[in-house]
C-alpha cells in the first residue's frame, strides 16, 4: 500500500506546488488518514517541499496502534512530540520553515481562528495560504481497494440488520435495538458503527437522524432503521422500513410504495456525467408530485468513504457531475407528523453502463415486510 499513499501525496503535492506553495499542512483527520494510512488523535501531516522523504506525520503522543486509527504507511516518517511539545500543527509549521519553505498551504476550513493565528505567529516568515478542499476533492473518486472496504462494510451492515429482523421486536425499546445492532456490527468484523445507529418506531419512524428513545415497539408500528459499519476506516449506510406484527395498513402500503418509487428513480439516475442535482431531482419529484414537498430533507444522498457524509452532495443546488467509482447514498424519506413514515437508504457505487451501471452494495430486501 505504500505506493498508493505515496501516489496520493504526490498528486496533492503537484496541486499545491502548482498554486505556488512550498509545503502543505493537512490537519483534518480523514484527510490525514487518506494520505498517511493512519490518523492518531491530534496528528497532522506535513508534506515537505523536498519530496516524499520530507513527508512527516507529527503526533502529540505515541500512537496506540488501535485499528480505529488505521495503519501508518511504512514509508511515512513520524515525529512524536514530547509531553510539553505543544500543538502538532505549530510544530509542523516550524519544521517547514526550518526546512527552507517560504509558504505553507493549510486547511483553513478545518483550523480554528486561534490555531491559524498561532501558526502565523510562530512561523512569521511563512506565507500561509489556503489548501481549500483539495484533499476532499481527491478523495471523491475511490480506487478499487477503497470500494472493496466499503463493500465489506455493507456486507457487515446487511448481516447485522438481517439478524435483528429474525428476532422478537415487540416490546423492545428503540435504544435497546440500536445498541444491539451496533454490537452485531462489531461481532461481524466492523471496527465500530459508521455513525450513531438510528431506530425509530411508530410516530418517530421516517424521521431523518432520529435519536433512539425509550419508546417501545408496538404492533402495527412502522419501524425504520438506519445503520452503517466502519471497516478499516471506510463507511457505508443502509436504511430500511418495516411494519411490526401485522399486515400493513393501506396507508402504510401507499406511503411505502411512494418512497420506494422515489428511491428507485434516484438509483436509476446514477451514472457518470449526470449532474448531482439531477439525481436529487429524479427522486425528489416523485415525492413532491404526490404532495410531500414539505418536510423533505435538503438532500437525497451524499458521498461515503472515510467519512459518512462527504462529497458529493446530491442536493437541489449542488454543482458538479458524477464520476465513475464514486460511492454515494440514495436515501429519500417521508415523515407524517403523528403517524410515522418511511425511509429507504442504500449505498451504491457509480459505474459506467458498460460495467453494469450503479453497483448496489447494501442488499437487504426492500420489500415491505411485516415482522
Amino acid at each position: 500500500m505504500s505506493e498508493v499513499f505515496a501516489a496520493r501525496r504526490g498528486r496533492l503535492r503537484d496541486r499545491f506546488a502548482a498554486a505556488g506553495s512550498a509545503a502543505a499542512l493537512v490537519s483534518r483527520p480523514a484527510n490525514v488518514r487518506y494520505l498517511a494510512g493512519a490518523a492518531p488523535p491530534g496528528a497532522v501531516l506535513l508534506l515537505g517541499p523536498e519530496g516524499p522523504g520530507g513527508d512527516t506525520l507529527v503526533c502529540p503522543s505515541t500512537p496506540s496502534g488501535d485499528a480505529l486509527e488505521g495503519r501508518l504507511d511504512d514509508e511515512m516518517r513520524q515525529t512524536v512530540l514530547s509531553a510539553d511539545g505543544g500543538d502538532p500543527a505549530v510544530a509542523a509549521a516550524q519544521a517547514a520553515r526550518t526546512a527552507g519553505a517560504d509558504s505553507l498551504a493549510v486547511e483553513e476550513h478545518h483550523l480554528t481562528v486561534a490555531r491559524h493565528r498561532a501558526l502565523g505567529s510562530v512561523a512569521a516568515q511563512l506565507l500561509l495560504c489556503d489548501l481549500g478542499g483539495a484533499v476532499e476533492q481527491q478523495r471523491t473518486v475511490k480506487d478499487e481497494d477503497e470500494i472493496a472496504c466499503i463493500r465489506i462494510a455493507a456486507e457487515i451492515a446487511d448481516q447485522a440488520l438481517g439478524e435483528l429482523l429474525e428476532s422478537i421486536l415487540v416490546g423492545r425499546t428503540e435504544r435497546h435495538l440500536a445498541l444491539e445492532l451496533e454490537r452485531r456490527l462489531v461481532d461481524h468484523g466492523a471496527d465500530g458503527p459508521a455513525f450513531p445507529t438510528s431506530v425509530a418506531t411508530g410516530p418517530n419512524a421516517g424521521l431523518s437522524g432520529h435519536r433512539p428513545s425509550d419508546r417501545r415497539v408496538e404492533e402495527g408500528d412502522f419501524l425504520s432503521v438506519c445503520l452503517g459499519a466502519n471497516y478499516r476506516g471506510y463507511r457505508c449506510e443502509i436504511g430500511r422500513t418495516f411494519v411490526i406484527g401485522t399486515t400493513p395498513a393501506d396507508w402504510q402500503i401507499e406511503l411505502y410504495d411512494l418512497v420506494f418509487a422515489a428511491q428507485r428513480a434516484g438509483r436509476e439516475a446514477l451514472a457518470p456525467g449526470v449532474a448531482y442535482r439531477d439525481v436529487d431531482r429524479a427522486a425528489r419529484q416523485v415525492l413532491t408530485g404526490a404532495g410531500h414537498a414539505d418536510g423533505l430533507t435538503p438532500w437525497i444522498g451524499h458521498g461515503v468513504g472515510l467519512e459518512i457524509d462527504e462529497d458529493p452532495q446530491l442536493a437541489p443546488a449542488a454543482m458538479g457531475k458524477l464520476d465513475a467509482c464514486v460511492p454515494v447514498t440514495v436515501e429519500p424519506g417521508v415523515h407524517l407528523p403523528g403517524r410515522g413514515g418511511v425511509r429507504i437508504d442504500d449505498t451504491l457505487v457509480v459505474r459506467q453502463e458498460a460495467d453494469g451501471g450503479p453497483e448496489l452494495l447494501t442488499i437487504t430486501t426492500k420489500e415491505l415486510l411485516a415482522l
